[in-house]
């Protein structure tokens, strides 16, 4: 029976998350204050005891669930003993860092790197995304073509369980992809999010966080990552870091991914950071499958 360990993305942060690792583990406390002077402010401070509007801020949110997640894999220590590991968008940093592909410190620049770099693209274009519930996903598929050949930008960008597609892009063309979609007995849900993640709209963030990719070093991973843009396991370095350089503008494929796991074996889904919107998802992908979150 193998283990399948899964890092949640954006959205999953909330007040005082991390806070008992800080409390309780002194190797959590160090890393915790090494993120702070990496950060160049005192995250700590915001994600123990802030308000959600700080954590929503992109500087705070995506460092903030890396940190999470990040320090309790290792506050695990031998109880961390992946088959396999993945992670949703940004939890994907997670995944890598928390199975050796690359440190502490570099993931964590990488992630800041990240979420400055989509900040500014999200000022640059207003743009937005939206779930899509109830319909298959080559008919949102095929909606987002047809208003993205009239002349909008809207792509699937997060495949998160069978029925559920989240889409991405302009203001324009979500709004006329949700319509569309109501149309056709779907139900469309607007997400609160800054910009157009996962769509060729973050083209200027891939190309500025590319670099930043290409200065860090890479090692091969304890166990196989799922990466996003693929939704199969990668253990090379080099192709580690080509799947990475395209994440920010291909779509999440997670239902493809946790299938894939299943199908390699995995019976035992371990969510570790905050939320528990990863096992919710591993139900509904594969019932027969044991979701569960990590106990500190």
């Amino acid at each position: 029976m193998k283990k399948a360990y899964i890092f949640p993305g954006q959205g999953a942060q909330f007040v005082g998350m991390g806070k008992d690792l800080y409390d309780t583990d002194p190797q959590c406390r160090d890393m915790f204050e090494r993120a702070n002077e990496i950060i160049g402010f005192r995250i700590t401070d915001l994600m123990f005891a802030g308000t959600p509007e700080d954590l929503k801020q992109t500087k705070v949110t995506q460092p903030a669930i890396f940190l999470h997640s990040v320090i309790l894999a290792a506050h695990l220590g031998d109880r961390f003993r992946p088959d396999m590991v993945g992670g949703h968008s940004l939890g994907e940093f997670s995944a890598l860092v928390a199975a050796g592909a690359m440190s502490f410190d570099d993931g964590l620049r990488l992630v800041i790197a990240r979420a400055n770099a989509m900040q500014k693209c999200c000022e640059l274009r207003p743009s937005t995304m939206a779930a899509i519930v109830k319909l298959a996903d080559d008919v949102v598929e095929q909606v987002c073509a047809e208003i993205t050949a009239a002349g909008e930008v809207v792509v699937a960008a997060n495949y998160n369980t069978p029925g559920q597609l989240v889409i991405s892009g302009t203001l324009e063309g979500v709004a006329q992809a949700c319509e569309k979609c109501k149309e056709l007995k779907g139900r469309a849900l607007p997400l609160a999010v800054g910009g157009a993640f996962h769509s060729p709209l973050m083209e200027p963030a891939r190309v500025e966080l590319a670099q930043a990719i290409e200065h860090t070093e890479f090692h091969a991973p304890i166990c196989p990552c799922y990466q996003n843009v693929c939704a199969l396991p990668v253990s090379d370095p080099a192709e580690i870091k080509q799947n990475l350089n395209k994440q920010l503008t291909s779509p999440v494929r997670w239902t493809a991914t946790v299938q894939h796991m299943v199908a390699d074996g995995a019976a035992e889904f371990i969510e570790v950071g905050p939320g528990t919107a990863l096992q919710g998802m591993v139900k509904r992908i594969a019932p027969e499958a044991n979701a569960y979150s990590a106990e500190a």
